[in-house]
């Protein structure tokens, strides 16, 4: 079995729930690390779902900062990322390992 480290998702936000990232078939993945960068000079809410279970919800990241979040949590065959923030100016950038 092939372990991959990579880059899952690296994006700026939307504004209504969007897929992030789906484990590809016949793939397992590991979400390791998962930054959220508010880059306004106002706090911004961001909301982040595996498998459509909330991680985080609605949660504040303050102006001009970053917000980081260390894990392990396992995604199966075609299981999904999806998040949304409440303006576009945040980038979620999300780190992982993919078992093919």
């Amino acid at each position: 079995m092939a372990t991959v480290s990579k880059v899952l998702a690296r994006t700026a936000a939307a504004t209504t729930s969007t897929t992030l990232y789906t484990t590809p078939a016949g793939s397992t993945a590991v979400v390791t690390n998962i930054a959220i960068a508010n880059t306004t000079a106002s706090a911004v809410t961001a909301t982040i779902s595996l498998n459509s279970v909330a991680l985080l919800s609605s949660v504040s990241v303050a102006a001009n900062t970053t917000a980081f979040i260390d894990l392990k949590q396992v995604l199966s065959a075609t299981q999904t990322i999806t998040g949304q923030a409440s303006t576009t100016a945040v980038n979620f950038h999300i780190s992982g390992v993919e078992l093919a």
